[in-house]
């Protein structure tokens, strides 16, 4: 449905869009904007937001406003001290400063860098302001404007001369607190402190003051004063505001005035809009606008273009230099438009009933979208710090802040022309940076190894990271595994040529991920969701976020012309279920892998949820399965009970001699060849026991001591209560540790199944298999390799890695380390609660960041390492 233009008698005309309903854009093909992260407390309503390049700012119902650190999407600190909701925030980038307006009555004003109060101001008290809703900071005059339920416009100052002068006015030479008089109808008057004692000083200067950080923190009070207060600005609350500058002479009203002027535009439930012209001692009314349609609940301007969002679903496109009304956009009939929000060309308009419309400078609306399960309060457009992207960021009444990753049209457009041949472009690192980009598009494939009919979907993640990876700077390949089975991918990034031969690192990881029921999950496994600081969705964690964490490490110093290595990728497809024909496959395509010096994977995770780990040791397992069979079929119980020799009874008294009456393995010999704990380890054991409140025991117990598992029985027939089964199959796995032999292990449990069995002369059947095995790894703490990775995981954190050895196993790498002649080293990024093979798997944003930190770190330390070396 096309956009159609009325004209209306004052010469303006109404734009009418579809049914917001829409989630795709109406009148373009540019794509909607991509949600980077949720932030928030569903529990909690937002009005305000505000940011700069390093934090957003997060007002509510509550007293506090939320700090979130605007990269890793963590909350940082709260600033505290108002008593009622935070209705409104403004930022002064030049001061480092933030204002919060609040239901107390008080403006509060904060350091944006350490996060504690600078001043507090109280309205003037003659009639009492109510609640305060809203606020506009004047950078090039140094004063912020307050619009007040009082219908009151107020304002502050913050130069010397205004300073000095507060101080003169407000105290004189007296110690006396202000007197406070309560509204007739307004309850919110501000909560006084006792007069800062530094105020109490002969001759004191608060500017001066305050300029050399003496009331950081001290609470200086300022209360402004009746010269500062326009009374009944409006006939109703001033909802919004806004800062308009005037940097050229135009025509008209405007080539009256000089070349640089600022204009504070106010809305109100008045229905009017009206123009301020700001000076350094007040403000003169230039203009007001009827808008006819409603309270005016929001406004942004732009250049001489206001946009006033109404209470009815209007919003009003008002010209400043014609002082005429352009054009009524109709967002959706009776539904609020309560925020506002543009970015250059583009206006965003949001509303209560959850959704944000994008229109372009023609007025045609390019995107709508359902944003908030709720009513969307506030929005704000920020640029990251290095100002190179930009975001939307917008809150609602469902509690979250969610921050969405937005282009101008225009780029929008011109980045369609390469869609279809570009995964990771500059285009899209204006979404987001690289990294966490690629990572949503990897996650979104669903590669289940274990899955046949996801068999396609494995073939397609090799498909795409192999494109992915070639975007990236290397030189990428697929490489055939066995017949119907995922291809490896290899990749290698070649470092710059030097006097000496360059080492080469082999990193390895996988991009098959386990299944991912529905069940249990808050949000769809297989795209990528963002929520207080963490990824979330199948694969972030294990494997596919560290994947694209050293991926996009190595571009980084590709770029900066600084990878002084060979960084070769081996990616296989099928970890997850035993790496079946990935041997094979590396023995057959040994010589395009070429030699190797060291070996870096990360596939797990650190010991708990603040220090940062080092893999040095991993067990090793043989599966196996133990089936027993009468060679009849299944029996009656009522029938043949008592008659028939049972695979039941063998199979439990079978398994009972695999351990002893202390819950040891009863294999014979089976703990002969364990290495024995040195001094060094029990050390590192206590260390770890106090990081996690978990006994040494137990954790050696897990990590460096062999076990026995019986996981699953299973029957023949329908497995009711009257059947005697004809086969009986379990699965039993050993783990295994240094120093014993794999092949000498598992042939021992086989001897031990087959020996006991035959001795209880069952006339049944017994078949032992060895389905798969791996070899338990050890690296070499004393190793170069291991001290530079070590070295770079502490210039990152800032503290020595904890070294920890895990219980589990991966099967590639004591195998890769013997085929390469080379040490292999383990450097897990997520933390102890990422839940990996478990719904909402996540992974820390800031892990993921400073992880690929610590591989930059550690590539620039291998660089001064001459190949060959073990």
């Amino acid at each position: 449905m096309a956009n159609v233009s009325l004209p209306r008698a004052s010469g303006a005309s109404t734009t009418v869009v579809p049914h917001p309903s829409v989630s795709r854009p109406i009148n373009s093909t540019a794509p909607l904007p991509r949600l980077l992260h949720s932030l928030g407390d569903e529990n909690k309503s937002v009005l305000s937001l505000m940011a700069n390049g390093d934090h957003i700012f997060t007002g509510g119902q509550g007293q506090d406003i939320a700090v979130w650190d605007r990269h890793k999407f963590t909350l940082k600190t709260s600033l505290r001290g108002h008593t009622g909701s935070i209705l409104a925030l403004e930022h002064a980038e030049e001061k480092g400063w933030l204002f919060s307006a609040s239901g107390d009555s008080t403006v509060r004003v904060w350091s944006t860098v350490t996060f504690l109060p600078v001043y507090i101001l109280n309205p003037y008290l003659e009639t009492g302001a109510g609640d305060l809703f809203s606020l506009a900071w004047n950078p090039a005059m140094q004063i912020i404007y307050i619009g007040c339920q009082n219908t009151s416009l107020q304002w502050q100052g913050f130069c010397k001369f205004q300073l000095d002068r507060h101080v003169e006015e407000q105290w004189g030479s007296g110690t006396s607190t202000p007197t406070r008089k309560v509204h007739k109808f307004f309850d919110s008057y501000p909560q006084y402190t006792h007069r800062p004692a530094d105020l109490q000083a002969n001759n004191f200067s608060l500017s001066s003051s305050i300029s050399q950080g003496a009331f950081v923190g001290t609470n200086a009070l300022i209360n402004i004063s009746a010269a500062n207060v326009i009374d009944s600005a409006h006939f109703g609350y001033i909802y919004c505001m806004a800062l308009l500058p005037s940097t050229r002479e135009g025509t008209g009203y405007l080539a009256q005035q000089p070349a640089q002027n600022y204009y504070l535009v106010t809305g109100s439930g008045d229905e009017t809009v009206k123009i301020w012209h700001c000076n350094p001692s007040g403000l003169n009314m230039m203009h007001s606008f009827d808008c006819q349609h409603g309270a005016v609940l929001s406004i942004v301007a732009s250049g001489e273009t206001i946009y006033a969002g109404c209470q009815d679903g209007h919003v009003k496109v008002l010209d400043f230099e014609t002082r005429t009304l352009v054009r009524s956009i109709i967002v959706q009939e009776n539904v609020d438009v309560l925020s506002l929000s543009i970015m250059q060309s583009d206006l965003y308009t949001c509303s209560a009933n959850g959704h944000i419309h994008r229109w372009s400078s023609s007025f045609d609306c390019t995107a709508s979208w359902e944003a908030h399960d709720g009513i969307v309060l506030s929005s704000v457009v920020s640029c990251s710090s290095d100002r190179k992207s930009f975001c939307l960021i917008t809150g609602a009444n469902d509690g979250f802040v969610k921050v969405w990753a937005i282009t101008p049209e225009a780029e929008d457009n011109l980045s369609q022309l390469h869609e279809t041949s570009v995964l990771i472009s500059d285009s899209d690192v204006t979404q987001g940076d690289t990294m966490t980009y690629a990572l949503s598009k990897f996650v979104s494939i669903p590669s289940v190894s274990s899955d046949p009919n996801h068999r396609e979907d494995c073939r397609q993640a090799a498909i795409w990271l192999k494109k992915g990876l070639n975007q990236l700077g290397a030189q990428s390949t697929l490489l055939p595994t066995r017949e119907a089975g995922s291809p490896l991918v290899l990749g290698t990034f070649h470092g710059t040529e030097g006097k000496h031969p360059k080492p080469r690192i082999l990193f390895y990881g996988h991009y098959d991920v386990i299944s991912a029921p529905p069940d249990g999950w808050d949000t769809d496994p297989f795209i990528v969701t963002g929520r207080n600081g963490y990824l979330y969705g199948r694969g972030v964690t294990d494997n596919k976020g560290p994947i694209m964490a050293v991926a996009c490490a190595a571009a980084e110093l590709l770029q900066d012309r600084a990878l002084g290595i060979d960084l070769v990728f081996l990616i296989e497809g099928e970890e997850e279920t035993g790496s079946v024909g990935f041997v094979d496959a590396i023995k057959e395509h040994k010589h395009l892998i070429g030699n190797i010096d060291a070996i870096l994977l990360s596939n797990s995770t650190w010991i708990s949820e603040h220090h940062p780990c080092i893999t040095y040791g991993l067990r090793g397992v043989v599966h196996s399965t133990v089936e027993i069979t009468s060679g009849v079929p299944d029996l009656h119980s009522g029938v043949e009970g008592g008659a028939a020799p049972e695979p039941m009874f063998d199979m439990i008294r079978l398994l009972g001699t695999l351990m002893d009456d202390e819950g040891k393995v009863a294999i014979p010999n089976f703990y002969n060849p364990v290495r024995h704990q040195t001094e060094a380890e029990k050390q590192l054991y206590d260390i770890l026991s106090n990081v996690t409140q978990t006994p040494g025991s137990v954790l050696s117990s897990r990590w460096s001591e062999p076990s026995l598992t019986v996981h699953d029985i299973d029957v023949s027939g329908p497995r009711n209560s009257t059947v005697i089964p004809g086969k009986v199959t379990a699965k039993v796995s050993l783990r295994i540790v240094p120093d014993q032999d794999l092949q000498t292990i598992a042939q021992s449990l086989v001897n031990h199944l087959r020996g006991t069995f035959d001795r209880s002369q069952s006339p049944n059947q017994l078949s032992v298999s060895i389905d798969r095995t791996a070899d338990w790894w050890l690296g070499n703490l004393d190793g170069p390799w291991f001290k530079a990775l070590k070295a770079a995981v502490h210039d990152e954190w800032n503290v020595e890695p904890l070294l920890i050895r895990e219980g589990g196993s991966i099967p590639s790498i004591p195998y890769l380390e013997k085929e390469f002649g080379c040490p292999a080293l383990h450097l897990p990024l997520g933390q102890s609660t990422d839940q990996a093979h478990l719904p909402n798997e996540r992974i820390s944003l800031d892990n993921l960041s400073r992880g690929k930190s610590v591989i930059k770190r550690f590539l620039s330390i291998a660089t001064n390492f001459h190949a060959p070396t073990g």
